[in-house]
């Protein structure tokens, strides 16, 4: 098995290529770009057999998919920032439908002011819609987790859409060495489509999108709620199947010398891989500090997180966005998946990286011993701050 160099966008593209979905609707939006144009050009070169829909936005796009997807075909797009925002009125369609769409979103960060850069602002502002939200450190992963999403959207305990998220320009177009697997494996794994109540089935007529007042639409949310709170346990052992292709593991998040850990960071994506290489250099150093890297972020997992905290003193949460007037997202999961725990750590938010801004080992480190000295806000401490 060869390994050959990729962008985090073309190893996505390359996931979409094995997918071939039936219907890709796309419209482009910096830094998701490179895996429509990538595969675009699979389209074009016969490689796959997808209709290639080019919309006039993204909002477009995603209506496009839904509607392809009702009709019972498997379909896909992709987008980030501001595309993600026009989408809005459609995210929670696809969702409340029911329909297993998979959708690439490369983080960046929304405007005003325009910044094409990453922070996580985009996605967190849709992690309630009832999409399956799942973060890449690598293009490796990014690539693995697009064949995974489809197996866990697909699976009839949960029919809800996914997004699989990488940074932008960090991941998507940045050049790792990736492993592509064997297109005959990965498309057994994915196997062929399925569709639970197909629009187009005029033998058993079905209404999509329904008028729903007091009477049922209370109970088709509680529906909704209960398939995503099961799409864990579909997540994990979808993962386990697609392990004995890749040989990796597909955890809920993973740990990264925690286990006796007092103070563990919390890190969502690639900064995973800056903080790694920093804790390698402070347990030389004899300090006793850790990681672990939130991969399915949506559902969250509560009871697993507090699981891995419970011996921890201090936790220290990195937040790639603002959740405004509030705790910050992933802040804010961590405080809940610990509350009422019995030796309940310190956890302190630290926001870094808004706008692209870069973060470095030095930034962990002055992190690290300003929470192990006492010396940080009990509200929110700012990375990189007024530095150019």
């Amino acid at each position: 098995m060869d390994s050959k160099p990729l962008t985090g966008g073309d190893a996505v593209a390359e996931a979409i290529r094995q997918i071939n979905p039936a219907v890709m609707a796309a419209y482009p939006i910096t830094p998701q770009t490179p895996i429509i144009e990538k595969f675009a050009q699979f389209v074009a070169n016969g490689l796959v057999d997808t209709e290639f829909i080019r919309v006039e936005s993204e909002h477009s796009a995603l209506s496009a998919t839904v509607g392809a997807s009702a009709a019972g075909v498997r379909a896909m797009t992709a987008t980030s920032s501001q595309g993600l925002a026009l989408m809005w009125e459609i995210l929670g369609a696809a969702s409340g439908l029911r329909l297993p769409i998979v959708m690439p979103t490369p983080n960046r960060a929304l405007s005003a002011p325009i910044n094409i850069h990453c922070d996580h602002s985009d996605t967190m502002g849709a992690r309630d819609q009832s999409w399956i939200q799942i973060f890449s450190e690598t293009a490796q992963e990014a690539y693995e987790h697009t064949l995974l999403a489809v197996r866990i959207s697909e699976n009839k305990k949960v029919m809800l859409p996914s997004m699989i998220m990488q940074d932008g320009f960090n991941t998507t177009h940045n050049v790792e060495n990736v492993i592509i697997h064997d297109d005959r494996k990965v498309r057994k794994f994915l196997g062929d489509y399925k569709p639970q109540n197909p629009l187009l089935d005029t033998n058993k007529p079905m209404t999509h999108g329904p008028f729903a007042l007091q009477n049922y639409y209370f109970e088709m949310k509680k529906e909704q709620e209960d398939a995503i709170l099961r799409a864990k346990d579909v997540y994990l052992k979808m993962g386990l199947e697609l392990s004995k292709i890749t040989g990796n593991s597909y955890e809920l998040f993973e740990e990264y010398k925690t286990k006796d850990a007092d103070t563990i960071f919390i890190v969502l994506n690639s900064t995973a891989g800056t903080v790694k290489a920093k804790i390698d250099d402070l347990r030389d150093r004899g300090e006793k500090v850790g990681v672990i890297k939130i991969k399915l972020y949506r559902p969250f997992p509560y009871m697993e997180m507090a699981d891995a905290l419970k011996s921890a003193k201090k936790v220290i949460v990195l937040d790639r966005s603002l959740s405004f007037g509030a705790v910050p997202p992933v802040c804010s999961d961590i405080k809940n998946a610990l509350h009422g725990s019995k030796n309940r750590p310190e956890i302190i938010s630290y926001v870094f990286g808004l706008g692209g801004k870069n973060i470095y080992e030095k930034d962990i480190e002055e992190a690290y011993f300003s929470v192990k000295n006492n010396k940080y806000d009990a509200h929110i401490n700012y990375i990189g701050l007024g530095r150019r």
